[in-house]
């Protein structure tokens, strides 16, 4: 079918036939990227598309424009693109679709099956016809009905990456935005426990160069994180410098939704996981009874509806036997730190698994006052969360057995820590799970909350582990 423009609308799969000549396609867009910078002063981006004809793994779309906000801003994975008037290329060994700055067109269309024509993008160029619409139509219907091939795609759950890959996800996007300024976010969770990474820091730099407590330069509101699953790793993904930050209001689109992630690149920081949206990273079609999407529903509801089933699937790290809960904290179920986070008494008492990451003062000679009272802060963390507790007077007393020689109270420490013998000075440490009490206070009544904190009680470094 001929457009307005002259240039022939066919399915996908006569695009093979025609390299080199201009086409107009009708189809859903099966992946996405942000716009990112070209080598010159251009803007691109790239789609992926299905229809009928062609829907195993879809054609590539390339598309140029002068600005970011001339080129499509794609709302979902899935939404229906008409694209006018653009040029048929290969690139190794892959026909692919070229869309020109100078003559192409396009028009975006929400993929749900309606009668609603309005597109809610056009470019300038863009006309359409009765026929075009009857195209889009059919296009929706049997998208009702179409489910991905994944088959080249291998979709990782939180608790099987590994830093440096470049890796696929199928999870839940939390909360998306600006946490300071030029500073974006993605929180994303599957339900799963990511990994605990190596701690690479010296414990000496703690006090100029401390390990932060998150990714971002300012925590979270406690009313927002409250919302966030308080069982499985929750990702932050932040983006490459040349991605263009124009179509992040988009994501709005897909807050609290299950998507596909494809081509992220895992990195860790100061011992967190991070993802990175590079610009090969895209958005993949996500059908609402996408079958791993409902697998992975299924498996993180139970997780969290049975959660303490006698540690139901792992939600707490087995401890090790290097301290011992008293007796006072000794029957209460293990909880996750983001448990103790969002709990909703300001001031409780938890049982946690948890790795001992920092410690300041890390100098046996430096944990007690002149006057002979302990005081340090110490960095927790499990799979939820990072946080400071503090170990005070008696609760000091009781963590290192009284008062110790500093020999003693050395090996003791660096139990906790992971140190092995002779590697006070290294800069990587495995910390060892172990169990603690925590209490949480307040230091301003007209503040609680605000001014909560933690602190060890409870607990001993047992005298063999």
């Amino acid at each position: 079918m001929a457009s307005r423009s002259g240039i022939k609308r066919v399915p996908i799969k006569d695009v093979l036939s025609l390299l080199s000549q201009r086409v107009s396609v009708v189809a859903v867009i099966l992946e996405y990227s942000f716009p990112k910078t070209t080598r010159g002063t251009d803007y691109c981006c790239v789609l992926r598309i299905v229809d009928q004809s062609h829907h195993e793994t879809g054609m590539a779309v390339n598309l140029f424009a002068l600005t970011a906000d001339k080129l499509p801003h794609v709302a979902e994975a899935g939404d229906v693109i008409h694209l006018c008037n653009v040029s048929v290329r290969t690139f190794d060994g892959e026909y692919n679709l070229v869309y020109s700055k100078a003559f192409s067109s396009f028009a975006l269309y929400q993929g749900k099956d309606s009668d609603d024509l309005v597109p809610y993008q056009v470019s300038s160029k863009y006309q359409r016809t009765n026929a075009d619409g009857i195209c889009i139509h059919e296009l929706r219907k049997w998208r009702v009905n179409f489910q991905p091939n994944d088959g080249r795609h291998e979709f990782r759950l939180f608790k099987e990456i590994k830093e440096g890959d470049h890796v696929n996800l199928a999870c839940k996007i939390l909360h998306f935005g600006e946490v300071a300024k030029d500073e974006w976010f993605i929180y994303v969770w599957d339900g799963t426990n990511a990994p605990p990474n190596t701690i690479r820091s010296k414990l000496e730099d703690e006090m100029n160069c401390p390990l932060p407590l998150q990714l971002e330069s300012l925590a979270l509101p406690r009313d927002l994180y409250c919302t966030f699953p308080t069982v499985g790793s929750i990702l932050r993904i932040t983006f490459d410098g040349s991605i263009d930050k124009s179509h992040f209001h988009l994501l709005d689109n897909v807050k609290l939704k299950w998507i596909k992630l494809v081509n992220m690149r895992l990195e860790v920081h100061a011992g967190l996981w991070r993802g990175l949206f590079t610009p090969f990273t895209k958005f993949r079609y996500t059908p609402a009874e996408d079958n791993l999407i409902l697998t992975r529903k299924r498996f993180s509801d139970e997780r969290i509806s049975r959660r303490f089933e006698i540690n139901y699937l792992g939600c707490v790290p087995v401890p090790s036997t290097v301290t011992v809960v008293t007796v006072d904290c000794h029957c209460a179920p293990h909880v996750t730190l983001m448990e103790a986070l969002t709990n909703n008494q300001v001031t409780a008492k938890f049982k946690c698994v948890v790795r001992v990451v920092a410690a300041l003062p890390c100098q046996p000679e430096m944990l007690r006052s002149p006057a002979g009272i302990y005081r340090m802060q110490l960095t927790l963390e499990d799979a939820t969360a990072r946080i400071h507790a503090y170990v005070f007077a008696k609760d000091g007393e009781t963590l290192f057995g009284g008062y110790p020689d500093t020999d003693s109270l050395s090996k003791k420490l660096n139990k906790l820590l992971g140190v092995t013998e002779g590697g006070a000075t290294s800069d990587k440490r495995h910390p060892p799970w172990v169990s603690v009490c925590l209490e949480s206070y307040y230091l301003n009544k007209d503040d609680t909350w605000g001014t909560r904190h933690f602190r060890v009680s409870s607990t001993k470094v047992a005298e063999e582990a």
